[in-house]
């Protein structure tokens, strides 16, 4: 049995729930990421577990907001993504393809993003081909308005893939985001793609009534339903995207983005907020 502190008891909910470990050339850089890939794919297997990674280096990312970063080009982002592909092995790990970076396009907060669909899909075949089931970010369900993302998310090489991811790092509800996968494959299905499947991020969406629009460090989120897959249909499981207790960015007594802190997690399992980040 395991020995935890005090904190690590009272956050054991979270602590002891599979998570994605999330691949950034900012603190993955692309001369180390092929062995760090590597080494989780078999930690995983030596558990017999199924390995969840998160692609995240797009040029531009985040749209300089909370969690700017990413690749400084396209070509250093190519040369990235290849190495996280040689390091999968023979792992079939469920990659989460660059959350946000379909929704944002467009945005008036992002630089030249006219090579952006171009990228996505090559990383898309690129991991696919290296054995990955390869979900591509479709945003969520409150993220508005999302027409003509179906035919980004063609373009982007969805159909290359295993299917989409929603709801990543957000807190919309499990049936809301059912309903908007199912939108978006009527969609897909009019562009001629079929057999799409969702994974959904439920790490932090276990409130009854999200309050739309705020979504950093929300005080009123809740852990949401455990991971687990499922192959219901065209839901292939619910995951722990987003790890619960680490930071949106420096909103609502948050640290930095990404930052682990003892009062979020509380938040989330709606415990007394013991102590401050």
């Amino acid at each position: 049995m395991p020995v935890f502190t005090a904190g690590e008891t009272r956050h054991a909910p979270i602590a002891k729930k599979a998570q994605a470990l999330w691949l950034g050339i900012d603190y993955y850089a692309t001369d180390r990421v092929r062995d760090v890939v590597g080494e989780y794919v078999g930690l995983a297997a030596a558990a017999r577990k199924t390995p969840v990674l998160v692609v995240y280096s797009i040029p531009d990312r985040d749209c300089d907001q909370h969690s700017a970063g990413g690749a400084a080009d396209g070509a250093a982002y190519k040369a990235w993504v290849k190495q996280v592909a040689a390091g999968i092995g023979s792992s079939k790990p469920l990659v989460v393809v660059e959350p946000d970076a379909i929704p944002f396009i467009g945005d008036p907060g992002c630089e030249d993003v006219s090579d952006r669909v171009a990228l996505l899909r090559f990383a898309v075949k690129r991991l696919a081909a290296a054995g990955a089931w390869a979900y591509l970010d479709a945003g969520h369900s409150d993220w508005r308005p999302y027409d003509g993302r179906a035919a980004l998310l063609k373009r982007a090489g969805v159909g290359f893939g295993r299917g989409i991811a929603t709801n990543v790092s957000n807190f919309r509800s499990l049936a809301d985001e059912k309903a908007y996968g199912a939108l978006l494959r009527r969609e897909l299905k009019k562009l001629g793609v079929t057999g799409v499947k969702q994974v959904v991020d439920t790490s932090r969406n276990g409130a009854r009534n999200p309050v739309a629009g705020d979504v950093i460090n929300p005080t009123w989120a809740r852990v949401g339903k455990a991971p687990r897959l499922v192959f219901d249909g065209p839901l292939d499981g619910t995951l722990w995207v987003k790890h619960p207790g680490e930071s949106d960015g420096s909103v609502n007594g948050g640290p930095g983005s990404g930052v682990w802190c003892d009062l979020l997690a509380d938040r989330l399992l709606g415990l007394p907020e013991l102590s401050t980040c």
